[in-house]
C-alpha cells in the first residue's frame, strides 16, 4: 500500500530522517520518501494507515 501524508511540521532533512525511523519501527520494510518543499511523507508500506500514522505522530510530528 502506498499513503501520501501531509506533515506540516517537517522542516529539515533531520526531520525527515526521525519520521523515516518512526515509520520503520512499526514496518521495518516500508520504503519513505519525503517533500520537504511539499511537506508531502509517502510511505510503502504493509501496515496499516492508522499505524503509520501514530508512528509519525509518536515522533512529534502531527499529521493532517
Amino acid at each position: 500500500m502506498i499513503l501520501q501524508l501531509k506533515v506540516p511540521k517537517m522542516a529539515c532533512s533531520a526531520c525527515a530522517n526521525t519520521i523515516t525511523k518512526a515509520v520503520q519501527t512499526v514496518d521495518s520494510d516500508a520504503t519513505v520518501e519525503a517533500d520537504l518543499k511539499t511537506k508531502l511523507v509517502t510511505v510503502q508500506t504493509a501496515k496499516s494507515e492508522s499505524d503509520v500514522r501514530d508512528a509519525i505522530a509518536s515522533a512529534g510530528y502531527p499529521v493532517d
